[in-house]
Parts: C-alpha cells; structure tokens; sequence
C-alpha cells in the first residue's frame, strides 16, 4: 500500500479507488494515480464495450476513414494490462451511495471504495424524430462516428444541425469527403459563442470558401421525414433544408441522470468545490465536472479533451494527498479544412481583438483578445507555437506594444 494520504478526513490510505467512466479522464485518472505510486486496488467502469480511446479524431479522421476503431486507442492492450486495474466495460453506472461510497451498476453489481471518482462525460442532445426515421444521427461514441461514416459514404447531401465546434467539425469533414453540406444553427456564425464575432467570421468565411452552405441566424425546430428516411431540416422560418443525411450536433448535456437520490448536487454538471471534490470521496472530472476556478471566482464546466487529462491528473494528485485547487488555463483546439485554430482564455462578444503575430490574408496568424485593460484570451490559426508562447500574458495587463526601430 503506498503511504500517501488523501485530502479527505476520514480517507486516509484509500484501498482501493473507484472511476466510473472510461474514456481519457478516467483513463488519466488511473494512470496518474499509478504514476504517482498509488499500489491500492483500482477499478475503471465503462458504459461503453469499446477499450479507451480518444474521442477528438471521431469528427474528423475515424469520420474520413483515415484512422480505424484500433488506431483511435488511447492505449494498447498491454500498456492498459500494466496499469493493474479491473477495467469492466459495456456496464453502465446506474446508481451512487455517496456516503458508503457504492456504485450500482445495469448488470446487478455493486461496487464499493473508498474514493470514486465521476468521469462519465456528456451525453447529445436530440430532436424527435419519428420512430424508425433513418439517417439521422448525433456524434459522440465511436459506434456514432462509424455508422456516421456508413452514412456518409451512401448519401448525397448532409445537412449537419448545430453551428458549435462538433457541427463545424462534421460539416467540414463531410464537405472534405466529397458530400453537399449546409450548415445550420440560431448563431451567425460557426463557433460564435467559443471564439466571438471576429474569428467566427473568419471561419464561416473559411466555410463557404470549401462551398459549405451556411443557413445561420434561425433555430432548428425539428426534422421531416418520409416512407421512415429523413428528408429536411426544418428551420424557425418554416424553411426545410433538403436533405438525405442530418447530423444533429445542438450540444451536450452532462452524464449525471444515474445519481439522481444521490443526495448530490447536481446543477449542469456534477458540483464540486475548487478541488473537484463533490462530496467526501467523491471527485468528478473531464466534461461532467462544474467546480469553482479560484482564480477567475466563477463555476466553470468544460469540454474538451485538454481539461478532461488536466483536471484528471489534479484529481488524482488530490486523492493522493495534494491539497491545491485546479485552476486551469482553458484552452481548446479544432482542425477544420486547412486550419488548425487553438484557443487559450475566454472570449467574450465584446472584446477588442487584434493580430499579435503573422497575417490573417496568408492564413497563419496568432489574436489577442482584450478587455478592461486585460488580456482574456489568445487564438492561434495555423501558429501553435506562436499562440502557446503567449498564452502566460492570458490574466495580465495588455502588453506595451514593442518599441519600433528607427
């Protein structure tokens, strides 16, 4: 037994640790806690019957076929053979006893520690549809990107529902694949509410240049099918957009619906405190986690792939004894057409925003976005580099500008 103490009275020397959820920060979880030298028993529950794998190439390469359901592993067999886990998969949780610290599960088990820790993720949001309606499909799992795909190579025209980062993603892709594309969502523009109206116009520009339809600025109310196959997309207008394949990408919701009578707050996301503590021994982490960011004061839940492996190893170090809230940085990144675009901060509508480094007209440049004197956030399009280098003045007064030769 490693001789580390948790942060928690009354769970000092954990035996054995607990992580429901089975995808990258379940998996960092577990493999930080070893790293660190955890020998108690560790046990990771998967919902799903796939090993680990990485779930950003699922809109993108699984999605064109150019990595497979093996090459889309987080890890091999045998380096998850070493971690000296039980890893159950394909057994969803479906219940939580916060005080004993017990986890029931949909084939009958019930599973006992004395730290769990929540990593169960997001689940899509839908439309109805009627039942038995054919080609339509949301994107979370890798089950949902390889009957996408299926999809995708039989059909003709797509029209993806949702202007967010999963949507813009798709509708590029597909548009990549060969396939006629609309893109369609309440925002005017694709990935307003992650990058504000500069950078957005940026991308819908960079859309409608690889020959994306843009149907922006109305909400999508629904679906009409016909003879059980879908056939449009209907907008607020009453406008139907034509199609044979719809991808529904309206967001996610978190994965929390199994502790209802936990006693747990849930309120978006699992609530934790600033070290990701939702309760005694219990820990949430990756995109089902909202906690307090001590330095910004706010609550926060994010989703992306960077803050589920961050947020992991924080965890973890906390179970281990660390007594340090987490306090991250954001940052996301997308791969859309040419671009690959990486974004540090938060990024208000009303920001001023300004090109730092490079040449938006040669497509590789870093902006810097300010408010109130401060700088909020810095986004890269094709310089990650460059952006990542200025990613330590995100919380500091805007820089001087540099002093210009005679």
């Amino acid at each position: 037994m490693s001789p580390h103490n948790t942060a928690d009275q009354g769970l000092r020397h954990p035996s054995h640790v607990l992580v429901v959820g089975a995808a990258a920060a379940g998996l960092t979880t577990a493999e930080t806690l070893r790293r660190k030298g955890y020998e108690g028993r560790l046990t990771l529950l998967g919902g799903e019957r796939h090993l680990p794998y990485d779930r950003p190439p699922l809109s993108k390469q699984v999605l064109d076929g150019t990595r497979t359901p093996d090459t889309s592993r987080l890890r091999a067999p045998e380096a998850l053979a070493a971690l000296d886990a039980e890893i159950l998969l394909g057994d969803p949780a479906t219940g939580l006893d916060p005080v004993t610290r017990t986890v029931r599960t949909a084939s009958g088990r019930e599973l006992r520690a004395d730290a769990v820790v929540i990593a169960t993720g997001v689940r899509p949001r839908t439309l109805p549809v009627p039942p038995g309606t054919e080609g339509v499909h949301v994107l979370r799992t890798l089950d949902d990107a390889l009957a996408l795909r299926a999809g995708l190579l039989a059909s003709r025209r797509l029209v993806v529902a949702g202007e967010g980062v999963l949507g813009s993603e798709i509708a590029a892709t597909a548009r990549t694949m060969g396939l006629d594309v609309t893109l369609a969502g309440p925002q005017p523009a694709p990935m307003l509410a992650q990058f504000g109206p500069v950078i957005a116009a940026r991308l819908a520009a960079l859309h409608t240049g690889h020959g994306v339809r843009l149907r922006l600025g109305h909400a999508v109310t629904g679906l009409t099918a016909a003879r059980g196959r879908v056939t449009g997309v209907r907008l607020d207008t009453d406008e139907v957009l034509p199609a044979d394949l719809v991808v529904v990408a309206i967001g996610a919701e978190p994965a929390t619906g199994w502790l209802a009578g936990s006693g747990l707050r849930v309120d978006n996301g699992l609530v934790c405190d600033s070290r990701c503590r939702a309760a005694e021994g219990i820990y949430a982490v990756g995109d089902v986690a909202r906690w307090h960011h001590e330095l910004l004061d706010a609550s926060m839940r994010l989703e992306n792939r960077t803050n589920a492996t961050e947020q992991a190893m924080a965890v973890a170090d906390t179970i281990l004894g660390a007594d340090r809230p987490y306090v991250p940085v954001p940052y996301f990144w997308t791969d859309q057409f040419d671009a690959r675009i990486q974004a540090y901060g938060r990024f208000s509508p009303d920001a001023q925003v300004g090109v730092v480094d490079g040449d938006p007209a040669s497509g590789r440049f870093v902006a810097r976005c300010e408010q109130g004197g401060r700088v909020t956030g810095v986004i890269g399009w094709n310089m990650p580099r460059q952006a990542r280098l200025r990613r330590p003045e995100i919380g500091g007064p805007v820089p001087a500008p540099a002093p210009v030769a005679p």
